[in-house]
Parts: structure tokens; sequence; C-alpha cells
């Protein structure tokens, strides 16, 4: 009798091991993440006269883009 031609051949092979390879390279990586608490937000006071308004950099940078 005859056996049935195999469908492994060494494209699929080095594919699967290619993949193997990488599943186990990240799952080493995985353990040393590790999560960082985030800090507590701290708001700053409420101005007593209102005028919340401060001109930060980020402000700054906006007026500049709006220069004609």
């Amino acid at each position: 009798m005859s056996q049935p031609p195999s469908k492994l051949s060494r494209r699929t092979l080095f594919a699967g091991a290619t993949g193997v390879g990488a599943v186990a390279a990240a799952a080493s990586l995985l353990p040393s993440v590790r999560e960082i608490a985030p800090l507590p937000a701290q708001p700053k006071a409420m101005p007593e006269k209102g005028g919340g308004y401060s001109l930060t950099d980020h402000v700054k940078q906006y007026y500049k883009t709006t220069l004609v």
C-alpha cells in the first residue's frame, strides 16, 4: 500500500517554527513588564477672583499656528 503524500512541507515547517519562536520570545518578555501605578492627580486650587486662564507653552504654540 502506498501512503498518501504528506502536506507537511519545508515551508510550513519553518513557518510553524518561526511562529513558535515568536510566541516564546513574547512570553519571555511578559513577566518583566511591570504595571506602574498612576500618581494621584492633584488639582490646582481655584482662584479666588476668577481668572482660571493660564498662558502655558501649549497655548503659546497654538497662538503661533493661528498667525497668518
